[in-house]
């Protein structure tokens, strides 16, 4: 982006943040579901599941799954704020404006970092009260948090795509039920060799699994397999370049 473009963005972020924080309950809506999973898991589940993950501590093994889980969750609320924009009229009074056009999407997506992180953070916070202990070192952190903000990113370019066609709130949010339930049939809450056959044929190829083997490696200090790496950087990758392409060809038809 252009330093005219970055100026616009910035503006229009601060008055997206503004209306999260007149909005906490959005956040800590976003966080309440995965939290709530985490503690049915571990304290109603966990007796009988600890045993087939091999560690004692469930939640350091269920946590990666659960902060998806919550990512996922999260950018319904980008797709509804983008949808009630357009529907309000802001969207096109922004058109009109001698503002950079790259900009009203870029602040929709930077709130979704923004509000995604402090989520990420609440879940970790409540994780380490229910015992979640990481030996990771900074560089280890640093590769979690980078792999989850690609991941937020590209969940929140397939949120501008719904959100700049949605018909209704609905349509909105609604796409939002499938990526939440990919953690159940992936290797988040139990290891991927206790299921049947055909499920952990699905399981084993589905984004989720190689993201969450890579960042409980990470966690654990373990070394990271490289074919979960590479897996999870190219299924990330892949649905952030469809999902731009698809939000900026559904944006210039909105505009056109």
């Amino acid at each position: 982006m252009t330093t005219y473009a970055v100026s616009d963005t910035s503006a229009l972020l601060g008055r997206s943040l503004k209306h999260i924080t007149r909005s906490v309950d959005t956040i800590v809506t976003t966080a309440i579901t995965p939290i709530a999973m985490m503690l049915l898991f571990v304290y109603v589940f966990g007796g009988a599941i600890k045993g087939s993950t091999g560690d004692e501590n469930y939640v350091n093994y269920l946590l990666p799954g659960i902060l998806l889980m919550a990512i996922a969750s999260g950018i319904a609320y980008t797709a509804l704020r983008l949808f009630n924009d357009m529907q309000g009229g802001i969207f096109e009074r922004f058109q009109s404006m001698p503002i950079a056009r790259s900009s009203v999407l870029w602040a929709h997506v930077l709130t979704s970092m923004v509000a995604n992180a402090i989520t990420v953070l609440i879940i970790i916070g409540v994780g380490l009260i229910m015992g979640f202990r990481s030996s990771a070192g900074p560089l280890a952190w640093l590769g979690v948090a980078g792999i989850l903000a690609l991941f937020t990113l590209a969940l929140t370019w397939i949120a501008v795509a719904v959100g700049l066609t949605a018909k209704s709130v609905d349509g909105a949010t609604g796409f939002s039920y499938p990526l939440i339930f990919l953690p159940f049939i992936s290797s988040a809450f139990v290891p991927t060799d206790t299921m049947p056959g055909p499920v952990r044929a699905f399981a084993e190829n589905q984004p989720v699994t190689s993201i969450v083997n890579t960042i409980s490696a990470l966690l654990a200090e373990r070394p990271v397999d490289t074919a979960d790496l590479v897996s999870a950087l190219a299924w990330c990758t892949g649905i952030l370049v469809v999902a731009y392409g698809g939000a900026m060809l559904a944006y210039r038809r909105r505009i056109s």
